[in-house]
């Protein structure tokens, strides 16, 4: 797990008392928000094949991560869903989309979907019908995802663009300056061969290896800024790096 959380067995969720709701906040037990998104899930014929749990704040804040078959599977990197939840109010439930390289563990994140009703008094009655409508949401997200990627492989890159995408990728808060020389050292001498290609991808991914030691609560925020970093250089026109809400639920 990454830093600024404690890895936990699933059995475990279920201890985590569940504050009491108050006339304007209904919390979300940890496990029941995992149950009702597993429904979903297969319900839409997906298949978690691992799953990994971890909580901080005193058990407070959950995040987890699940790896999800589709029916196919991609040669290079799996579809990965990421989970969270709060008991403090930190932030609303959601899921985002997200992949997870083979050769070497990247994860990276493009695009979330909030439970945007916030844990507000009706959310455990809605809680099926809106876990239904944000998986929907993220199976557009991972489909996105694979055509961004294709485009990443193709994208060839020079030495002084990847310069300066770097340089664009810490004044934006990507990254801090003591990740750049590891960027720049992944892109000059990459740790794995299949990022020998001088690509867009081979770039991006020597982000990802630098950006392993950030917390799992930032690292969607993060990625999701770099994507829109690399969309634009690629000329790719759709929007990407804006939290969306689930329609229809406010």
């Amino acid at each position: 797990m990454h830093c600024g959380a404690r890895a936990v067995e699933r059995p475990a969720l279920g201890l985590v008392k569940t504050p009491a709701a108050t006339p304007s906040w209904q919390p979300i037990a940890h496990l029941g928000l995992i149950e009702q998104v597993e429904k979903a899930l297969a319900a839409s014929r997906l298949t978690i094949v691992n799953q990994a749990h971890s909580l901080s704040q005193d058990g407070s804040r959950y995040f987890g991560l699940m790896h999800i078959r589709n029916g196919h599977e991609n040669n290079d990197y799996a579809w990965v869903m990421g989970l969270r939840n709060s008991h403090d109010k930190t932030f609303p439930a959601g899921i985002v989309a997200g992949t997870q390289v083979f050769v070497c563990d990247n994860l990276a994140f493009g695009g979330e979907v909030k439970f945007a009703r916030k844990h507000t008094r009706f959310i455990l009655r809605d809680l099926p019908q809106i876990a239904e409508r944000a998986v929907a949401r993220l199976v557009e997200k991972w489909h996105t995802q694979e055509k961004r990627i294709a485009v990443y492989k193709e994208h060839k890159i020079a030495d002084r663009d990847a310069h300066d995408l770097i340089i664009r990728a810490l004044d934006i808060g990507v990254i801090g300056s003591r990740a750049v020389l590891l960027v720049l050292g992944q892109w000059r001498e990459p740790v794995h061969e299949a990022f020998a290609p001088r690509t867009a991808w081979s770039l991006f991914n020597g982000f990802t290896e630098a950006m392993k030691g950030d917390s799992l609560m930032l690292l969607p925020k993060r990625t999701e800024a770099l994507h829109g970093l690399f969309d634009g250089f690629c000329g790719l026109v759709h929007r990407i790096g804006g939290l969306a809400a689930i329609p229809g639920v406010n």
